[in-house]
């Protein structure tokens, strides 16, 4: 696989982690692989807490020249000199955000397992789409983004799109000819050495 087809790397942070820890954890992460976006996903609804890891991780983030979003929280993009913002429900309020944040702003939109729901964000301005879990997972309700709808995105849209959830290294082989991104999080922040568990992952690609 060349580099120009070989997909980039989006890191997901964990939904809760320590701020003492997890900004080296990262970087070293960042400074093993190239890596094309970090979103910053945090479980946590207190808005002193998201703050303080969004300025922790930017500086990391953007000391390599690597983008920084947020999950969610709109009204912090700007407010905390972030990149964009991943959005979890689809195209919704897609378009009057866009207008919003303006155009430099990063806006990506999850949308499940729903090609419809994909085109409508698309349509509206997203610059990434993704799609997930790719992986069978306990969690959600059992539905699973098929390779079919990777390929076929590939070959009629121009928007690029992210595969994520419960990724495994048979996915990056088999996903790996179809999709723009990989979203990779849990996967590996579980490990004692995340960028070791990162580069066994991402093998196939070579």
């Amino acid at each position: 696989m060349s580099e120009a087809e070989r997909p980039q790397i989006y890191l997901v942070t964990p939904p809760e982690f320590d701020l003492e820890v997890f900004p080296q954890r990262l970087a070293a992460v960042l400074d093993s692989t190239e890596v094309a976006c970090v979103r910053l996903a945090l479980a946590s609804r207190d808005e002193d807490r998201v703050a303080r890891a969004a300025d922790a991780l930017r500086d990391v983030a953007h000391a390599r020249d690597v983008a920084l979003v947020i999950e969610k929280h709109v009204l912090l993009v700007e407010r905390l000199g972030l990149d964009g913002v991943h959005l979890t429900d689809g195209a919704r309020g897609l378009r009057n955000l866009r207008k919003d944040l303006g155009e430099e702003a990063i806006i990506g939109a999850f949308c499940g397992v729903t090609r419809h729901e994909g085109i409508a964000a698309a349509e509206s301005g997203a610059d990434y789409v993704a799609f997930g879990p790719v992986g069978a997972t306990p969690l959600g309700d059992g539905s699973v983004a098929d390779t079919d709808l990777f390929q076929w995105w590939s070959e009629m849209i121009e928007v690029p799109v992210v595969a994520e959830g419960a990724v495994s290294v048979e996915l990056v082989e088999k996903l790996g000819p179809f999709t723009d991104f990989f979203g990779i999080g849990e996967e590996i922040w579980g490990s004692d050495d995340p960028a070791k568990a990162l580069a066994v992952l991402l093998a196939p690609l070579g």
